[in-house]
């Protein structure tokens, strides 16, 4: 049987999966969920809006999400423009608007966010940006992207733009992508010595931008990634990140987690399924390392949330029920990230 035609919880071993509660913020809905390990929805933010593209749960037990307003400058997918924290009753307690923001977003350290958008590349550069299927920029420009650092006022104290901070020789478009997007970046992840990781989806890049100088502390480009999703820094200074499946040569059409080892640029471990198209989501996606040494993994295409051990064994699967209509694709069930909490999650503290 194809366990993606079954919805709701479709396996679980409690003597090895990792004892939580999975978020996730369906593609079409307007509500982010909470399961437990039975698959039951023990709590739920109403956030008004469409995930642009997801939210995930602060220690406070606040949700920061960031909602589709529909007003992106642009015509390009994971528009978001309205990124919000909601108190565990739903009451908005602070709010940031930007019509361009997209995909991802980043609670810092020091109380501020970082926000993700796009950012038009110069004039001047455009013709030397190499790659990509030719003629098809966006009214004769392409976009990279920028990061800002905001206050809770909502004062930018700090920005980096993409096409400073990369080659045109060497950070070459894939040709399977038009030129209207030169870096689809899809993460701006805040680290805990102050760096930030992201993740270029149209280069097959991911790296760490070094928050002082602007420049890379490590990147890495290479055609194995597979334009992924979801880089995050592990306890032990591995990269763990969801590679989509592109440019396989092994066993297209498939997905797989990659975990690297920065200073040798490594890959270390991966989870693939067998057979390997059993596993396969084109686009959004994540991958969580949890305290066991498990992964949570969201195969996001396909709305299925399911936890592996380090030797491949599937010990929780949950696929997401609630599906809603896509213009394109009809009927969908898509979750562009999934995340596990504790028990002992400071956020969860006297919640169950």
């Amino acid at each position: 049987m194809d366990r993606k035609r079954i919805t709701g919880l479709t396996e679980h071993d409690p003597s090895k999966a990792f004892e939580g509660y999975t978020l996730f913020s369906p593609y079409g809905r307007t509500t982010t969920y909470l399961v437990d390990m039975a698959g039951e929805i023990v709590h739920e933010w109403e956030t008004g809006y469409q995930p642009g593209n997801w939210g995930y749960l602060l220690e406070n037990g606040n949700l920061l999400y960031a909602g589709n307003t529909r007003k992106a400058p642009v015509p390009f997918a994971g528009g978001g423009g309205l990124i919000m924290e909601l108190d565990w009753d739903g009451r908005i307690v602070w709010q940031y608007e930007d019509t361009s923001q997209h995909h991802d977003f980043s609670r810092t350290a020091n109380g501020n966010t970082l926000v993700l958008g796009w950012d038009p590349v110069p004039e001047e550069m455009t013709g030397r940006v190499q790659g990509g299927e030719p003629g098809t920029e966006l009214n004769g420009r392409i976009y990279g992207d920028y990061i800002h650092e905001v206050t809770p006022a909502g004062d930018v104290v700090w920005e980096w733009h993409a096409h400073e901070a990369l080659d045109v020789d060497v950070d070459i478009l894939c040709p399977l992508h038009e030129r209207h997007e030169w870096t689809h970046a899809n993460t701006c992840t805040s680290l805990p010595d102050g760096n930030i990781l992201t993740s270029f989806r149209h280069l097959n890049t991911i790296g760490i931008i070094d928050r002082q100088t602007g420049g890379w502390a490590w990147k890495l480009r290479d055609i194995r990634l597979g334009h992924q999703h979801d880089p995050s820094l592990l306890d032990n200074g591995n990269i763990l990140v969801f590679a989509n499946g592109y440019h396989d040569l092994e066993a297209h059409p498939s997905s797989k987690v990659i975990e690297i080892d920065p200073l040798t640029n490594e890959f270390v471990w991966e989870y693939r399924s067998t057979p390997a198209w059993q596993f396969s989501s084109h686009f959004i996606s994540s991958a969580q390392r949890l305290p066991n040494g498990n992964t949570l993994i969201c195969e996001g295409a396909t709305g299925r949330m399911f936890e592996v051990t380090m030797n491949h064994e599937i010990v929780w699967e949950f696929v997401n029920p609630l599906f809603a209509e896509h213009p394109r694709h009809g009927s969908v069930n898509c979750a562009f990230r999934a995340r596990r909490y504790a028990p002992g999650h400071p956020g969860l503290a006297g919640r169950f």
